[in-house]
């Protein structure tokens, strides 16, 4: 594989602008391309390589299509790319926005290593941190808001208020759910959730009835954590009570990778 910023910033851009191969393909024949969309295909998953006449009418014709979209830098032509890049450190330098090109083991291997790279697994509670959840508290009227780290065994809560237990079993939270999308995970009432109504964090300390999570993202984008509020009692909530808890998880986001 060629070097790194032409491969890359191709993903990147096809991911941004959300390119559909089909149109890609068609409007890079028009051009002149002669690879086949197997080819296509396996030189943007890292599988094959092109040569540079063909990689360059492709990198034109994703320029061309993401011409309108606001998303990124242009993707050079393979003169200016990189010689001693490799597939494996491309799809690395995507971070999460790369995600689509990993296994599954490689997606959660990316995220922990991560996870590290924020360097506050283990650190005592900071002020910057518990002010988040001081005001996630207040905002939503809840007995309990954290900002939890996950690693590969364990829940570590950066900042909580309530009786949340520490370094708690990755498998056994409510937030190890939360982490596996980019959307929020709200559960008005646990009871009536066939995913949690049975949770020991249920039926037992703390007895939660209402879970609301937002994943937070770290170093290259990728989803370290949770900002998360808790109560004994079910309620509503809104789309105005979501952007409130996404803002407060953008700050703590700003925190992360401050």
């Amino acid at each position: 594989m060629r070097g790194r910023p032409q491969w890359a910033l191709m993903i990147q851009v096809m991911a941004t602008a959300a390119l559909e191969m089909e149109d890609i393909a068609a409007s890079y024949r028009a051009r002149g391309g002669t690879a086949s969309l197997e080819t296509i295909d396996g030189y943007l998953t890292g599988l094959v390589d092109l040569p540079s006449r063909e990689s360059d009418l492709l990198a034109d014709t994703v320029n061309d299509l993401s011409r309108d979209t606001s998303s990124t830098l242009p993707v050079p032509h393979a003169a200016h790319d990189a010689a001693d890049g490799s597939s494996e450190t491309s799809r690395r330098a995507l971070g999460a926005a790369g995600a689509f090109l990993l296994s599954d083991g490689e997606k959660e291997q990316a995220r922990l290593e991560a996870v590290d790279r924020t360097n506050l697994l283990d650190t005592a509670s900071e002020q910057r941190f518990d002010r988040i959840t001081h005001n996630a508290q207040r905002r939503f009227h809840v007995s309990t808001a954290i900002i939890t780290l996950i690693d590969d065994k364990r829940q570590f809560l950066k900042s909580v208020i309530g009786p949340v237990e520490q370094n708690m079993p990755r498998t056994r939270s409510f937030c190890n759910t939360t982490i596996k999308n980019s959307s929020p995970l709200i559960v008005r009432d646990t009871f009536r959730d066939d995913q949690f109504k049975w949770s020991p964090l249920v039926l037992g300390e703390p007895f939660i009835r209402f879970y609301a999570g937002y994943p937070l993202r770290g170093p290259d984008g990728w989803i370290v954590g949770t900002l998360c509020i808790i109560d004994q009692h079910t309620r509503a909530f809104s789309q105005s009570d979501e952007r409130s808890l996404r803002r407060l998880a953008t700050l703590t986001e700003h925190e992360l990778t401050a």
